[in-house]
């Protein structure tokens, strides 16, 4: 089997890739029968030569592989018919602006995996960036709260070339007595924490946390049913949550009263209640004024994220009064940062961990007769059609909804 690791062609360049030539070449040495070609790319954050190094043939042709693996959406005119191909699509959702990639995929008799679908039998994703969206996240929150109050002056994430860098810049900062809030369980969330732990910022308990003042930075990490609640006032689990979120109601507002910097890195599913509305905002309870929205839902359950920010102008202002985006040093206006994609600022670190999960979860389906049922899970499309788990977007593709 010939797998190849295509180049990125979406604007703006993404410079991240599935495997790294570490990887690549740990990829080659454990799976001795896999043939492996990389495309030439002028914008990866390894070079060519740098695959080369590693015994890796790098082509223009990627015609003649098996299976294609990338990052972002591959455009249209780029697909190779009949292959399999893995990468995010941004169709599972029922994104309208994809509808017809996924179309031409069908067209073109494409196998089609997305990174988002590779899953457990659970349904607990295998592959992600999660845990740099968090890492580069906290870190922007932190930049922003420096420009903000012309405290202190981090560069920005993407000059830098690794956590490790990141955190070295984090330390020679010194920040005043925030309290600081995490949401989240997941890899995004925990990728945050690593820079706060990394920074030795103290955690505390929920109690402690809403009940004392504090003369040092410290933070919460909080759960779902920290910040809901059950409309009848029974607390029972998480799985009780996510199966039946219409019987909640946010509590997200005991917290709001006691946080200065806010670190949005849950998940949010449909029908749970939002976290804060705009009018939760106006509130003089509402002591927020700075979010760092990693989830970035636009519009959705943080108030405050009116839009997705870039990586070239990743901040900006929101007035609660007026609901309106203002410039961020508003004297009125709630920091927001709220990149929507945030692991292309640290592309070697995200690219290393992508390749070790994928190496991990993925490549020893295609050796042994996927005895885990990983790539049947994943496959979205085959034979030009969707296969009976994703047949819910038939009405998608057909432009009904």
């Amino acid at each position: 089997m010939k797998f190849g690791i295509i180049k990125e062609r979406k604007n703006p360049p993404d410079r991240r890739v599935v495997f790294s030539p570490r990887k690549l070449k740990e990829f080659k040495d454990k799976f001795t029968a896999a043939k492996i070609v990389v495309e030439s790319s002028p914008i990866r954050v390894f070079s060519d030569a740098q695959y080369k190094e590693t015994g890796i043939e790098v082509t223009e042709d990627m015609s003649n592989c098996d299976v294609l693996f990338g990052v972002k959406e591959v455009p249209i005119d780029a697909l190779i018919n009949n292959k399999k191909y893995f990468f995010f699509s941004h169709t599972i959702k029922k994104q309208p602006y994809n509808r017809d990639l996924l179309n031409a995929i069908l067209e073109k008799n494409i196998e089609l995996y997305d990174h988002e679908t590779i899953t457990k039998e659970n349904g607990a994703r295998l592959i992600g960036f999660g845990r740099y969206a968090g890492i580069v996240g906290a870190y922007n929150g932190f930049r922003a709260i420096g420009l903000k109050n012309e405290s202190f002056n981090l560069p920005k994430a993407e000059i830098l070339d690794s956590q490790q860098e990141l955190i070295a810049a984090l330390h020679k900062i010194k920040l005043p007595a925030l309290k600081i809030l995490l949401t989240g369980n997941g890899k995004v969330a925990y990728g945050a924490k690593e820079m706060l732990d990394a920074m030795r910022i103290k955690q505390v308990s929920v109690d402690d946390y809403l009940s004392q003042s504090f003369n040092e930075p410290v933070y919460c990490l909080v759960d779902v049913l920290d910040y809901n609640k059950r409309v009848d006032g029974e607390i029972i689990d998480n799985s009780d949550f996510y199966n039946n979120p219409e019987k909640y109601i946010s509590d997200f507002m005991r917290f709001a009263k006691s946080t200065d910097f806010f670190i949005a890195g849950h998940f949010y599913g449909n029908g749970a209640p939002y976290l804060f509305t705009r009018e939760d905002a106006k509130s003089n309870n509402f002591k927020i004024k700075f979010v760092a929205d990693i989830s970035c839902d636009v519009d959705g359950p943080v108030a405050s994220t009116l839009r997705a920010s870039t990586i070239a102008d990743p901040i900006y202002g929101y007035n609660p009064n007026t609901e309106s985006e203002v410039h961020y040093k508003d004297k009125e206006a709630i920091v927001v940062m709220a990149v929507d994609n945030l692991p292309c600022e640290l592309p070697k670190d995200a690219s290393e961990g992508f390749g070790e999960m994928f190496l991990e979860n993925v490549i020893p389906a295609f050796f042994n007769n996927d005895k885990d049922g990983v790539l049947e899970r994943a496959k979205m499309t085959e034979n030009g059609k969707l296969t009976e788990r994703f047949s819910y977007l038939q009405d998608y593709i057909e432009g009904k909804e």
